[in-house]
């Protein structure tokens, strides 16, 4: 199997809001992030996105306007030559209490379930705390990225009780992340 990167969504792929992202229009790319998905994808990697979306159990948008976000996602980087592999979200709120909502494992275990593959070492690539949290169980390769609420998750990860988010890795943004991975993905594969 080809080897695999999972994605969170607002403040890595676009610009996050503590408004939330509510419509199409609202939705932002993150300049150089469309293009880092599209070379992950034309160097054989599959990407997938892994994002909680409250604003629906919140009653702030609807699956319309989700779909219409995720729509243009995917056309922007088949423009760029690349492909989302899919598209995982969580719809719940907070108080739902639910299995998928980050930084619970749900949508990870829905991805290695999708995909049928064991998410050990995969690249998980978020904004916040919970993003790389929800990883753990999975083994997954925590990556922060600066933008989105990056910076400011930066500042805890020292303090988390768990070595592997200590460790890891910062990148400005996610076009510097994919520098980073890409030749480490070059010949690896996910069973």
């Amino acid at each position: 199997m080809k080897p695999l990167v999972i994605l969170d969504r607002d403040g890595v792929i676009n610009e996050d809001s503590d408004e939330y992202v509510k419509s199409l229009a609202e939705w932002i790319p993150i300049p150089g992030s469309i293009e880092a998905i599209a070379r992950l994808s034309k160097a054989g990697v599959t990407v997938v996105v892994a994002t909680n979306q409250s604003g629906i159990g919140r009653g702030l948008f609807d699956l319309d306007d989700l779909e219409a976000m995720h729509a243009r996602l995917n056309e922007l980087v088949l423009e760029q030559g690349g492909e989302l592999s899919g598209i995982f979200y969580c719809p719940h709120a907070p108080e739902d209490n639910c299995h998928c909502r980050k930084p619970a494992p749900g949508l990870l275990d829905a991805i290695a379930a999708e995909l049928n593959c064991d998410l050990t070492g995969v690249p998980l690539i978020g904004d916040s705390l919970r993003d790389l949290q929800a990883g753990l169980r999975h083994h997954c390769m925590p990556i922060l990225v600066r933008t989105g609420k990056g910076s400011l998750a930066e500042k805890k990860l020292t303090s988390q009780p768990e070595k592997a988010l200590q460790q890891a890795a910062v990148f400005d943004d996610l076009a510097r992340a994919v520098d980073y991975l890409l030749p480490q993905l070059s010949g690896t594969t996910h069973e």
